[in-house]
């Protein structure tokens, strides 16, 4: 019964996300419910290089991954008739494809109402954080409109000096012809930029320029605030269910008030029937930019929820020691070190495990001792899998391994025994003993077995430890066994 096999096919099919590709999402972009700026064309295409990101269509889901900091993260899944059943559904592949690929499972932008689904999904074992840095920053658009009340008295002030100050101005929608001069008022814009030397600073302004040549063909809504024959200021949004996001929004300073005016031109021009919010992103920790969205007075700081949900071998610190009728189930030792060796390195026996240690060795010739144990300890620091020795009588004899641990209660048992030990019940035995430990002390539901079709001998031992047959395809035999059994 073999444990580190080869990785199962995945059902979902990732590819990647590049920016040519990014209006195959707009369906599903243009009108999901989250109110949350990721989930736009205009992110997707400015941030595309520094999140590297994945898509895949499950069902009528989609489902956005990227790699941020080493880690993989999942976007909550986007049913494109807004079915929650059908992103559930969407969840569980995502599950199966990080328990396949070994990968640690995040969710990221989480909207809130999606929160209590997974924690229900996972129960109270997750990790959940909410970084107040990347909320976004929601609007009622109508208070753009008018800035009405004496609560928006300052931004009415600014306007209104604008006004006087420049008696000459106007707001259009872009076209074409205006590129020129935006790509000025662009240049002169990113001196002040460039001051700060913020890489996320910099970084942006690429991604507005190179966002230039694209405001026609993704259906972006942008506009130019003129004074005279001059650009001072241009703003670019688009559309989201029921919200404007606002991806760009520049003025030049020179012109006191730009920024609040233009912010009500954009409301005014684009924000008709069915855009009730204005989504104007997040601030990225910078505290003045906070401080300035805050003075607009948001209906709503939009969380967006990071959830990690816990694996069963995450709850113990260190393999422990458990027994059987006549084995003993403990850590390998350097004392073992010689003995489990001789059972990695016997290739052709072990071709029925499912594993080759040359796929991952790099020394010259047959691996050391300390090599093998090394790899056991590294496997279970990072909470990958948990190897241990079988032993009677005080000698080990084999190993028993609970890896593949999955996001439903579940995880997969293999047994290996040293040649002259096979034939005395001592595999099903240990088996029997793991799943035992499995759903007492680690609260797993479900244990988990193959072997290859072709290797008969193992087909009768996961009978003989409890567990009954679940399937079949080309390669293994699959089985399975519950605490009920």
């Amino acid at each position: 019964m073999p444990a580190p096999a080869g990785v199962g096919t995945a059902m979902l099919q990732f590819q990647k996300l590049k920016k040519e590709d990014v209006l195959r999402l707009q369906p599903y972009l243009s009108v999901q419910k989250t109110h949350m700026g990721d989930y736009s064309l205009g992110f997707q295409l400015m941030w595309n290089d520094n999140l590297s990101p994945d898509f895949a269509i499950w069902e009528d889901c989609l489902i956005v991954r990227e790699r941020f900091r080493g880690k993989l993260y999942f976007y909550y899944p986007l049913s494109l008739s807004g079915d929650e059943q059908a992103e559930l559904r969407a969840i569980a592949e995502i599950e199966k494809d990080c328990r396949d690929g070994e990968e640690r499972l995040h969710f990221t932008n989480v909207p809130q109402d999606k929160l209590f689904p997974l924690i229900k999904r996972y129960g109270t074992d997750v990790s959940i954080s909410d970084p107040r840095r990347w909320r976004d920053y929601l609007y009622r658009a109508e208070d753009f409109k008018s800035y009405a009340g004496g609560k928006y008295a300052g931004q009415r002030n600014h306007v209104n000096k604008f006004r006087k100050t420049n008696p000459d101005w106007r707001f259009r929608a872009v076209t074409e012809q205006d590129l020129p001069a935006v790509e000025k008022f662009l240049k002169e814009y990113e001196v002040i930029q460039l001051q700060k030397r913020d890489p996320l600073a910099i970084k942006e302004m690429e991604e507005v320029r190179a966002l230039l040549p694209k405001l026609f063909d993704y259906g972006f809504y942008a506009g130019i605030l003129l004074v005279g024959e001059d650009v001072a200021a241009f703003s670019v949004g688009e559309r989201c269910g029921d919200m404007m996001v606002v991806h760009v929004e520049k003025a030049l300073r020179k012109y006191e008030g730009a920024y609040p005016f233009i912010a009500q031109q954009f409301a005014l021009a684009f924000c008709g029937e069915g855009v009730t919010y204005l989504n104007r992103m997040d601030d990225a920790g910078d505290l003045g930019l906070r401080k300035s969205k805050l003075q607009y007075l948001p209906c709503e700081v939009v969380s967006k929820y990071t959830v990690e949900p816990h694996l069963a071998i995450d709850c113990i610190s260190r393999p422990p020691v458990y027994k059987t009728e006549r084995l003993t189930i403990k850590p390998l030792s350097a004392a073992d070190g010689e003995e489990y060796a001789r059972l990695c390195s016997d290739r052709a026996r072990n071709r029925y495990w499912g594993y080759d240690y040359a796929q991952d060795c790099k020394e010259e010739g047959l691996p050391s001792a300390e090599w093998f144990l090394r790899g056991v300890k590294e496997a279970f620091s990072a909470r990958r899998e948990m190897a241990e020795g079988i032993f009677l009588n005080g000698g080990m004899i084999g190993e028993v391994v609970l890896w593949r641990f999955g996001y439903r209660a579940e995880a997969e048992i293999g047994v290996r025994l040293l040649p002259e030990y096979e034939g005395f019940g001592y595999a099903a035995e240990a088996a029997r003993g793991a799943a035992e430990y499995a759903f007492s002390a680690l609260g797993i539901e479900r244990a988990e077995a193959k072997c290859f079709r072709e290797n008969a001998p193992s087909e009768r031992m996961p009978a003989r430890a409890g567990f009954r047959r679940s399937g079949e395809d080309e390669t293994y035999l699959y089985f399975y066994k519950t605490p009920a059994m």
